[in-house]
């Protein structure tokens, strides 16, 4: 075959190639077309569903959303049919991942939880067990300050007892002294006269100080002149009986004064013997 034919066939040949690419070329972009607009709508379905589980979730469970490991949506291969089992089998593998690490999160926080109410519990009844100690404490300091109030107390009665005992013990000797005194002076009334007893001395003054009163006679001002004198001797009376008191008083101190000199001067002269005792040469 010569050169001319050589480059005749390879002409027609390279026609019929591009005859049949142009042929074969539509229906490739048509198929194109038709896996992009299928990519897409798989995307927005995904999109979609993807919204609507968060909604759901977030309705749900208030708390926030714990971290998931992110994972890549499988790509499509361009050329290839789409496996919508597959795309279905990883979509459950995802929601399981994301199921399992809400159902870790949720018992990691009920744990911290507890763990927070046994340390609340511990907590509360360390200060319970704290103020019982306190509370028994003051109590027993109180106790104590009133049973040191107590025996204070009971002291300072018992001195107050020892002491009026000895006072009354005094008391009795004065006047066990002043008694004999007394027999003598009566026994000396009796030798010049007849003495009158105590109830007929007390008769005696009441009817020359009481006064028959007619009240039912006697108008408002005469009973509040009556009232009036009244009141005024019976002042006068407590005034007297004060007075007559006290007086009685300053003689038993000046008795006592006088007993307790008589009884030191009796020891001194037991001491000394014969000797000035007193101012006075025995």
């Amino acid at each position: 075959m010569s050169d001319v034919e050589e480059e005749y066939e390879e002409q027609g040949e390279f026609n019929v190639s591009t005859e049949a690419e142009e042929e074969v070329e539509p229906e490739e972009v048509e198929e194109e077309d038709e896996e992009q607009d299928e990519e897409q709508r798989v995307e927005v379905e995904e999109d979609e569903e993807r919204h609507e589980h968060q909604e759901h979730h977030e309705e749900e469970r208030p708390k926030p959303k714990p971290l998931v490991p992110q994972l890549a949506p499988p790509k499509i291969p361009e050329g290839d049919r789409v496996d919508f089992d597959d795309i279905h089998r990883k979509r459950m593998e995802k929601d399981l991942l994301e199921l399992h690490t809400l159902i870790d999160v949720h018992f990691d926080q009920r744990k911290k939880d507890e763990e927070e109410l046994i340390s609340l519990k511990d907590r509360i009844e360390n200060r319970r067990s704290e103020r019982a100690e306190i509370h028994r404490v003051r109590t027993e300091r109180e106790k104590d300050r009133q049973n040191r109030i107590a025996e204070e107390r009971n002291r300072k009665e018992d001195d107050e007892a020892k002491k009026k005992a000895v006072d009354d013990l005094k008391k009795k000797k004065v006047l066990s002294g002043m008694g004999n005194f007394g027999g003598f002076l009566a026994k000396a009334e009796t030798r010049k006269g007849k003495r009158l007893t105590g109830l007929e001395i007390k008769k005696k003054t009441l009817g020359e100080r009481r006064k028959t009163l007619n009240v039912d006679t006697m108008r408002e001002d005469a009973l509040k002149h009556e009232a009036q004198e009244m009141w005024n001797s019976i002042y006068q009376l407590e005034s007297e009986k004060f007075d007559h008191t006290e007086y009685m008083k300053h003689q038993k101190y000046e008795i006592i004064v006088l007993l307790n000199r008589i009884q030191h001067a009796q020891k001194f002269k037991k001491i000394l013997g014969k000797g000035k005792v007193a101012g006075r040469w025995k």
